[in-house]
């Protein structure tokens, strides 16, 4: 058995197809006219604020633009979401408090962090002098000599 919801009644658009005896070659929602007319002036504002002159051309493209811009919002708007609760989420969302994601200082600082510019050697391949009590440094401290083998087990060292 099938059951019909009611979403018939609401797939119904309130569409304004012009005047009577004179339509529009096109479907219009009411909420697109609300939103188209007020778009084409900001749409012509902005043109004016960029410094286009006004003209056939001009216009047109505010048209044009007006038309993307009116059918990018209504695609967001159906009777499950309206064009109040639409703005109002914009709102909210604008308006929301945001994460900081920037430290505000504490106990903790990687300002003390020295960045050398080359890679450091790798310890068999460095030459470090010892110096004793401020002294210059002596030949026999100086590491550059073979070392002894480390790697012995622990049965070897106390076998010793």
């Amino acid at each position: 058995m099938r059951i019909r919801t009611d979403d018939e009644v609401y797939r119904v658009d309130a569409v304004w197809l012009g005047p009577p005896k004179a339509t529009f070659p096109w479907r219009a929602r009411y909420v697109a006219w609300l939103i188209g007319i007020p778009a084409f002036f900001v749409v012509l504002g902005v043109e004016r604020w960029a410094g286009w002159s006004f003209g056939f051309f001009s216009t047109a493209w505010a048209f044009v633009a007006t038309i993307v811009i009116t059918r990018l919002l209504t695609a967001k708007i159906s009777h499950e979401r309206p064009l109040g609760t639409v703005v109002a989420m914009a709102g909210r969302e604008l308006n929301t408090p945001r994460e900081v994601t920037t430290g505000t200082g504490g106990a903790v600082s990687a300002s003390r962090i020295r960045v050398r510019a080359e890679r450091p050697l790798p310890k068999h391949k460095r030459r470090r002098q010892y110096h004793h009590h401020g002294g210059p440094p002596r030949s026999e401290f100086t590491q550059g000599t073979p070392r002894a083998r480390r790697s012995r087990s622990s049965a070897a060292r106390a076998g010793r």
